[in-house]
């Protein structure tokens, strides 16, 4: 049994096409706060975020997209504007806030249209 004090959510991101998967570990830090890390990208804009995001609290995790600490340094850092990693970021952090249950995250994409239709079961 985890103790509700130190809660590490961690998340394995496999990003896609650019071949740069990470992992993301949130662990909580008291009630309302919780440190970041993000090991094992080769992506250097993924290893400049890393660097500018160690520490996150509840009031950051819901500020808006243009004032969200993640996405803020997702920008300085000059991560894709389509990069899946500040999303699980964010996911990872609400998970060890205790703010969302683990649960994965799927984005699949297609040219000719012929998406799973189980999407969500």
């Amino acid at each position: 049994m985890t103790d509700r004090e130190t809660l590490v959510a961690v998340t394995k991101v496999d990003p896609g096409i650019c071949g740069f998967p990470c992992i993301i570990k949130a662990k909580k830090e008291g009630a309302r706060a919780v440190s970041i890390e993000i090991s094992g990208s080769e992506c250097k804009q993924i290893q400049k975020l890393s660097e500018g995001l160690q520490e996150m609290s509840l009031r950051e995790l819901f500020k808006p997209i243009t004032r969200n600490p993640v996405m803020v340094s997702a920008q300085s850092a000059g991560c894709h504007t389509s990069c899946t990693i500040p999303l699980a970021i964010l996911k990872t952090v609400e998970v060890a806030m205790e703010m969302a249950l683990p649960r994965d995250v799927k984005i699949e994409v297609s040219i000719d249209g012929n998406c799973p239709e189980n999407i969500g079961k």
